[in-house]
């Protein structure tokens, strides 16, 4: 009988082990549930990616984790967001999302993990996955996340001559999803053009732009359609071509037929002129008159001879005609020195004399004051205009660096070091070029201008007042995108550089 006794207890005590063991299992069991739709983000608002936990149990102790499952780069990071040991973990985040990304502390001991994604942009685009793991159990759920931005309306330049026409570029920035572009005649007949070109600025939104070769027709109007079929939205730019400008390009024995024949008539008008007034005046003052017509004639020649060049885009273009590629231009605070001061539109930018607490990201100068611009530029023409003359102001830096500057360290501001620009230092203006190159100029300038064409490799600066050349960097290549750069001088510089719109006068 005490054996038997003996038996059941231990049966009893294994069967209550075992019903402990499968309630406590079974009480850190949960699930983890998203939305059931998609969500649909409009470029620069915030959204919030709902994901809870049922039963709903406290995930303060648990670690949470936000990652991307549909990233092209299978070996790239993924990690979006990431909450272990009580806090926010950054170590391994992807780049895109630093300084975007949260979640609800106070909320996460009512079991909800959910993301809050701030200032939405193209790369957002794709599908998360929300991942929640405590030390005996692990669920996650999916969720899908369509970015929408409308882009700019189509901007329509003039290329050049070719194959007998002229070659029309246009190009619409800003879009998500990619757009179609497309050329109209007149009659909104579609015109053969060549593969629409795609590229992606560094936000993820997408930059089209498509080329064709028109000839001169009844009214030489042209229209460039962009259509995003997603959203629903088309927007057009309609461009008009003076005949003469086609003529210009398609046919130049034309052109120089004309011009010709233009010089003979002003020619034959000035001496029937001069025979008329011979008649009335001293063989002396013949002679004066003769040589006043022949310098008015050389002006006239000049003139003409200016204004072909303008037309064939032969040359710099004057500075009105550069002054239409104004683009506009922000500073980036991320990229600028703990101790510059930037105003809250980011169009002005001083030196303080106190390091502000702010993270230490790749992208920001820790050595020298500088800054860069927030927009970066890998093709075309842009220009944009700085105010840096004012009364307590006595030095500067401005021109344009490319995207892998060093911002670490101290460096030599020259083209090898992927910096184009010029300063200017208690009256004295130098072009940094490797070796400086002094600059005589006739009198400081009070607004400066930066115009930059991508292709051709050059960099040009100009005294907005004055209507003046300063320097330019040319033959250069660019193979990265360039951006906005500039240099506020010392504390006693007490008055920013100033952003300033650009009045462009048709």
């Amino acid at each position: 009988m005490v054996s038997g006794e003996m038996m059941w207890t231990w049966t009893d005590c294994l069967c209550v082990n075992i019903l402990l063991l499968l309630q406590r299992a079974g009480s850190e069991k949960f699930e983890v549930l998203g939305p059931t739709r998609a969500i649909v983000a409009v470029a620069g608002d915030d959204i919030i990616l709902p994901c809870y936990i049922k039963p709903n149990i406290s995930a303060e102790d648990m670690r949470v984790d936000w990652f991307r499952v549909d990233l092209p780069d299978p070996q790239s990071n993924i990690r979006v967001h990431l909450y272990q040991d009580g806090g926010d973990k950054y170590h391994d985040q992807i780049h895109s999302y630093r300084g975007r990304t949260s979640l609800f502390k106070e909320e996460l001991k009512k079991g909800n993990t959910a993301l809050k994604l701030t200032r939405v942009q193209g790369t957002d685009d794709g599908r998360y996955k929300c991942l929640v793991q405590s030390k005996t159990h692990y669920d996650d759920a999916t969720i899908q996340v369509y970015v929408r931005a409308i882009g700019s309306k189509p901007e329509v330049s003039i290329e050049g001559q070719k194959e007998g026409g002229m070659t029309l570029l246009c190009v619409s920035k800003g879009w998500f999803p990619e757009p179609e572009l497309e050329w109209l005649d007149s009659k909104g007949v579609t015109l053969s053009a060549g593969p629409s070109e795609t590229d992606r600025d560094y936000e993820g939104f997408y930059i089209v732009k498509l080329k064709t070769i028109v000839k001169e027709t009844d009214i030489n109007r042209f229209t460039c359609r962009v259509r995003q079929s997603q959203i629903h939205e088309v927007m057009e730019t309609e461009f008009h071509i003076p005949s003469e400008l086609i003529l210009v390009h398609t046919d130049p024995w034309k052109v120089a037929l004309a011009v010709i024949v233009s010089l003979v008539i002003v020619l034959v008008a000035i001496s029937a002129f001069s025979i008329w007034w011979w008649k009335k005046q001293v063989k002396d003052e013949l002679r004066l008159e003769l040589m006043k017509n022949q310098d008015h004639n050389t002006r006239k020649l000049k003139i003409l001879a200016d204004q072909l060049d303008l037309v064939n885009m032969k040359g710099c273009p004057e500075l009105e005609t550069i002054r239409k590629h104004a683009v506009d231009v922000t500073l980036d605070p991320d990229t600028a020195h703990p101790k510059l001061i930037l105003s809250e539109d980011r169009k002005q930018v001083r030196r303080g004399n106190i390091k502000q607490n702010l993270p230490d990201n790749p992208e920001r100068f820790d050595t020298v004051h500088y800054v860069l611009g927030k927009e970066g530029f890998s093709y075309g023409r842009f220009y944009y205009e700085v105010q840096v003359q004012v009364e307590e102001k006595t030095g500067w830096t401005l021109g344009v660096a490319r995207e892998s500057i060093n911002r670490k360290n101290n460096f030599f501001l020259k083209p090898e070091n992927g910096c184009w620009t010029v300063w200017l230092r208690k009256g004295e203006c130098k072009a940094l070029s490797g070796s400086s190159v002094p600059l005589s100029l006739r009198e400081e300038p009070q607004k400066v201008g930066v115009f930059v064409d991508y292709e051709k490799g050059q960099v040009s600066f100009y005294n907005v007042e004055a209507m003046s050349h300063i320097y330019s960097f040319t033959g250069y290549t660019f193979t990265e995108k360039l951006y906005p750069f500039f240099y506020s001088g010392i504390i006693d510089n007490a008055d920013p550089l100033v952003i300033t719109p650009v009045d462009v006068t048709d």
